[in-house]
């Protein structure tokens, strides 16, 4: 199976090239033009590695790879820019780049950062079938499935993306904005609501066991309560 990698790049000459050279050197490659669309693919589409420009529209570089780490914290990515400032790259590393190539680059020595980077995380991912124990259930992230001694539901995607995210974030305040942005990609009124009735359903999801609830700090953001 060919390696996938997904190009975040909005400089549309590059990002062709790009994927026209990686798919020449045996890779599956997508070009998305910011972090919102490439947060949005990795919602329905595995990867193996993301090549991140920085300046970008919408999103820029630094803003995706910081909502990477909550999301997908095993996703190894490179950052591609014309930024050569010491402290952009520091920043970069901070965030949790594998890599940083300043433009202009040769094209070869990209692909040889791109096989050390995944030589390197091979075996670290995140396990496929990785479940969580939220008090008395079992989440089972990969295969939608919460189950407890006395029930078991199998959740949308979008509820089970909601779950993930308040139960990697255990007795800590969530910002409302910050799961609309991560998970719906817009902090608008119909997302908020939307977002609401999942939270209502959550709490129905897990009512069985009293020792776990989720909070609402009213126009701030949520805790799942883990006692």
């Amino acid at each position: 199976m060919s390696i996938r990698v997904l190009i975040v790049e909005d400089d549309i000459d590059l990002g062709n090239l790009l994927r026209q050279y990686l798919e020449l050197n045996g890779f599956t490659a997508l070009r998305v033009f910011n972090g919102i669309e490439a947060r949005q693919e990795l919602l329905t589409t595995a990867y193996d590695i993301l090549i991140i420009d920085v300046m970008m529209p919408e999103e820029d570089g630094f803003t995706l790879a910081e909502k990477l780490r909550s999301l997908h914290p095993h996703l190894p990515f490179l950052f591609v820019t014309a930024r050569k400032a010491k402290e952009d790259v520091l920043k970069g590393l901070r965030l949790g780049a594998d890599d940083y190539i300043v433009k202009p680059f040769d094209a070869d020595e990209l692909i040889q950062r791109i096989r050390n980077i995944l030589k390197r995380t091979k075996g670290k991912e995140e396990p496929a079938n990785q479940v969580l124990q939220i008090g008395q259930y079992h989440f089972d992230i990969s295969n939608l499935s919460l189950a407890s001694s006395q029930s078991h539901r199998i959740l949308t995607e979008k509820e089970a993306q909601l779950l993930h995210y308040l139960a990697t974030h255990p007795n800590r305040l969530v910002k409302r904005n910050d799961i609309l942005d991560q998970l719906w990609q817009n902090a608008d009124f119909f997302n908020g609501r939307s977002m609401d009735v999942f939270i209502s359903r959550l709490r129905k999801y897990l009512s069985e066991d009293p020792s776990i609830h989720i909070e609402s700090i009213r126009g701030v953001g949520f805790k799942l309560i883990m006692e």
